[in-house]
């Protein structure tokens, strides 16, 4: 085939492959191979401008090949005989002796020497430098004006398939970020748990931007949700609600973040601001309702104490009515006390019966001895509210009947709470059955699905309440 026969076919074959495929790197491999090939040259080297880097990176090369192991040739514009037709937007050629020009660069993993002349055209899209490409021969050859042209026409289409190439990576991005601020809002809108809402928040944020890590910081410094591992570059973006700051959101990698990345990111951060006021509007809600709930179970336990204090038989001493009355609410507004501060619906059974202890020794137990033997046990708040109650009620009869030395001892084995109240008192009247005593066979047998025993020990008493933990 004659040299214009050639040519021809080698534009054609390069427009082809440039409307063939988005990669990039399919289309440089082909187009070296193919500008050599049709040009009759020893070698083709294909350039990529990074303008973030303001380099120009070897992304394909035909007749030699950089060195395995060896770090990828690169150039600034106005470096080498290829750089200085890039930053001069025309073509470079020389003839003989390239390597002896002052403008060469020399890579010593490209053995560039053995090759005589050269011809370097810049790559450009609308006049944005888009890359650069050359073709050279080892032997003396001085290139035609035609072959110049030809070669400016290649790289033409070059650049039109680095900007299809562009535009369609572009539109990736922005589907993956759409994609990604579409999982955000679906996460904020149906998920009722906070926890679950940040969670989802940072696993798409690391996964849209490749970030090493990510995590929420509140704004009273506490970290709500960390996950990966920090990079040598980090951002932070406010999360704001209603003009106020509420945390932020804090991002890391191992290569800079871009503007549009960083776009996306304060995106994100808006929807994780909104997804923190959700869940603790939601967190409000819920407490309040819990609270709301547990208040009204405890007036009604109070109001059945009540009635059933107003029911019973014989001559009831008022004050003492009063007082044990007042004992049982306030052993009730203990359990409350404590699931508040533990904010969660069980309760440490150790520290509750300590509280009602110290409680009830200030006010009934003067002069007398009270110790005690306590395990951490955990139940949830609506059994401890029918223990609490037992509990009082047993240790005040201990205290009003009994001796000097009072035990109390709590304690589990075999799937079973064992709890103990005993003293060294006479106990002339004091197993009567009272209301107090009535109440707490009745808590027992309903609440805790336990059991009762009173048992004479040692001229005292010893009142043990056995009852199944889950």
């Amino acid at each position: 085939m004659d040299r214009s026969g050639r040519h021809l076919r080698l534009l054609t074959e390069t427009i082809a492959a440039v409307n063939s495929t988005l990669d990039l790197d399919e289309v440089f491999e082909l187009i070296a191979r193919k500008v050599a090939e049709a040009l009759e040259t020893d070698a083709c080297f294909v350039y990529l401008y990074d303008e973030t880097a303001d380099e120009l990176v070897l992304r394909a090369s035909f007749g030699t090949r950089v060195e395995d192991m060896t770090r990828v040739p690169k150039m600034r514009p106005g470096e080498g005989i290829t750089g200085t037709a890039a930053v001069e937007r025309a073509p470079v050629m020389i003839p003989r002796d390239a390597h002896l020009d002052p403008r060469f660069k020399r890579f010593p993993n490209l053995r560039e020497e053995q090759y005589q002349s050269i011809l370097a055209v810049p790559i450009l899209a609308r006049e944005q430098l888009e890359g650069a490409l050359n073709v050279r021969t080892e032997a003396a050859r001085d290139f035609s004006r035609e072959e110049i042209d030809l070669l400016m026409a290649i790289a033409g289409q070059v650049a039109q398939a680095i900007e299809n190439a562009k535009l369609y990576d572009h539109a990736q991005r922005r589907v993956a970020e759409l994609e990604a601020l579409a999982a955000i809002s679906e996460a904020v809108s149906e998920s009722l748990y906070l926890e679950e809402s940040l969670e989802a928040i940072v696993k798409t944020t690391i996964a849209t931007v490749n970030a090493s890590g990510a995590a929420l910081v509140l704004e009273d410094g506490t970290i709500a949700w960390p996950e990966g591992r920090p990079g040598a570059y980090a951002v932070r973006f406010p999360l704001r609600w209603k003009g106020r700051q509420v945390g932020e959101l804090v991002c890391d990698r191992d290569r800079p973040f871009t503007d549009e990345e960083r776009r996306l990111l304060a995106s994100i951060a808006r929807h994780a601001a909104v997804a923190l006021e959700h869940g603790r509007a939601v967190l409000r809600g819920v407490l309040a309702q819990e609270i709301h709930h547990r208040v009204k179970n405890n007036l009604q336990t109070v109001a059945s104490l009540l009635r059933l204090q107003a029911t019973s038989a014989g001559d009831i001493d008022p004050r003492k009515a009063l007082d044990d009355s007042v004992n049982r609410i306030l052993a009730i507004a203990a359990v409350h006390e404590v699931l508040t501060e533990r904010h969660d619906d069980d309760v440490d059974l150790g520290e509750l019966v300590e509280r009602l202890r110290a409680m009830l020794v200030q006010g009934l137990g003067r002069g007398k001895r009270v110790t005690s033997r306590l395990e951490p046990i955990s139940l949830h708040g609506g059994r401890a509210t029918a223990l609490a109650l037992v509990f009082s009620e047993l240790l005040g009869n201990a205290l009003e009947h009994g001796g000097d030395d009072v035990r109390v001892e709590l304690a589990r084995g075999n799937g079973r709470v064992l709890l103990t109240v005993a003293d060294n008192g006479a106990w002339l009247d004091g197993t009567a059955e009272g209301t107090g005593l009535s109440i707490v066979r009745a808590l027992v047998r309903d609440e805790l699905k336990g059991e009762l025993s009173l048992v004479s020990a040692g001229g005292g008493l010893r009142a043990e309440v056995a009852f199944p933990t889950p």
